[in-house]
């Protein structure tokens, strides 16, 4: 079972929809057995709190629920119950490298790195670049890459 937390700042746009639609893409391709993700923030600013209500609200006009999140901040246990942590952004990439503890056995990678054509490597904050729809399309085109990449990892070679 490979483990993947989403991470970005506060846990309420970018890293708890790749979550949502991370759970939705697992279960529609039955690979519930093989992987899990979650999602987390380097800030502690809206611990408990639900995703943002544009985020949700984005989410469900595409069927994807996320009623059931409540934010929470990046732990140290998270570097090595995670398999991967996937920072939404530079910024978060850095912070997620910088509390690295000792004894980590976790990769970290960029979400944008696996989506097509993309021209950044930032997943842009919906408030003030890219948009809830946008961000949500950005998301939906990198998961089934990240999600296979990371299995294609975990696949025994062919000697």
């Amino acid at each position: 079972m490979k483990r993947v937390l989403f991470v970005c700042l506060g846990n309420i746009c970018r890293s708890p929809l790749a979550h949502a639609v991370g759970r939705a893409y697992i279960e529609a391709e039955g690979l519930g057995h093989r992987v899990e993700v979650d999602s987390c923030g380097t800030s502690g600013y809206h611990n408990g709190e639900q995703a943002n209500r544009d985020t949700r609200r984005t989410a469900r006009a595409r069927g994807v629920d996320m009623e059931w999140h409540r934010s929470r901040r990046l732990r140290e246990s998270d570097y090595t119950d995670f398999d991967v942590l996937v920072a939404m952004d530079a910024s978060n990439e850095r912070v997620v490298h910088t509390r690295m503890p000792r004894g980590a056995t976790c990769e970290v990678v960029r979400f944008m790195d696996y989506v097509p054509g993309a021209s950044s490597r930032d997943v842009p904050d919906p408030y003030y670049e890219g948009g809830f729809d946008g961000v949500q399309d950005i998301v939906e085109s990198g998961i089934p890459v990240l999600i296979g990449a990371i299995l294609e990892k975990d696949r025994p070679s062919a000697e």
